[in-house]
């Protein structure tokens, strides 16, 4: 196995961008959901998980340029998160109030809709949506969803016949010919050593709504979650069957990942 491609996002629920290197510490990727959106009328964290409010950030892309991030609007015009009127753009963007913060509070939460019930009854509905505390497994300050990195396979992306941009991960293995699909279920608790850095796997990852929605100019893709949810619902953290693809991994050694570095299982 080796390293395919690697990415980060720098703005939470914004499209981000592909690098050829990813220097990554027990905090993650480093650049890597590096701002979020703040909603000000909850408080709480802005993610595409509650397509109804914020699946309008997906057709937004982020890249990270020296010490700040330059943000792409749909309508082409850009801004950065240190423009004194970029909580201004966002929030006529999102048709909420927003403001823009770069560290995460203590109990940052998000709402997460059920992604079966939207499936059925459209991204408009109301539907169940828990609130999820962020980054429960993640130490610093960054906006990762619970864990510090999230990989997956080639075959489990060929399986599901998907773009890996869908499902946000940092890095993308690629596999053998015949390497099983939804392997990562397996690799629970094993080591893999990348490049220099060694990293944990913590377990398979579940799969919301996010990638079933428009991205940018991928339209929508209902099959990226009713294929997993079809074919590999597994308990994950605790929390019954889920559908899932990909693992997301602890940093053991931090260091320097690049695009074709080995990878393997201890």
């Amino acid at each position: 196995m080796r390293v395919e491609r690697l990415y980060r996002y720098p703005v939470k629920s914004m499209l981000g961008e592909s690098v050829d290197t990813l220097f990554v510490n027990a905090g993650g990727a480093e650049g890597d959901r590096q701002f979020a959106l703040i909603d000000e009328s909850s408080g709480r964290v802005a993610s595409a998980k509650q397509a109804r409010l914020w699946r309008e950030l997906l057709s937004c892309g982020a890249v990270t340029e020296d010490r700040r991030v330059r943000i792409h609007l749909p309508d082409g015009s850009t801004t950065t998160t240190d423009d004194d009127d970029v909580d201004d753009l966002l929030s006529q963007l999102v048709g909420r109030s927003v403001h823009l913060i770069d560290n995460r509070p203590a109990g940052a939460s998000i709402e997460r809709a059920d992604p079966d019930q939207v499936l059925d009854m459209g991204v408009e509905a109301e539907v169940d949506a828990p609130i999820l505390e962020l980054a429960l497994a993640t130490p610093g300050s960054s906006f990762t969803d619970l864990a510090p990195l999230h990989a997956i396979t080639t075959a489990t992306l060929e399986r599901i016949g998907v773009e890996a941009a869908r499902y946000r991960p940092n890095l993308v293995i690629a596999t053998p010919p015949g390497y099983p699909p939804y392997a990562e279920n397996e690799w629970t608790d094993q080591i893999l050593s990348v490049g220099g850095t060694q990293l944990r796997a913590m377990g398979p990852t579940p799969r919301c709504i996010i990638p079933t929605l428009e991205h940018g100019h991928l339209p929508r893709a209902p099959h990226a979650l009713r294929t997993p949810a079809a074919e590999n619902r597994v308990d994950a953290f605790g929390l019954g069957l889920l559908p899932c693809a990909g693992t997301y991994l602890q940093v053991l050694s931090e260091g320097a990942i690049q695009i074709g570095d080995r990878v393997s299982l201890d």
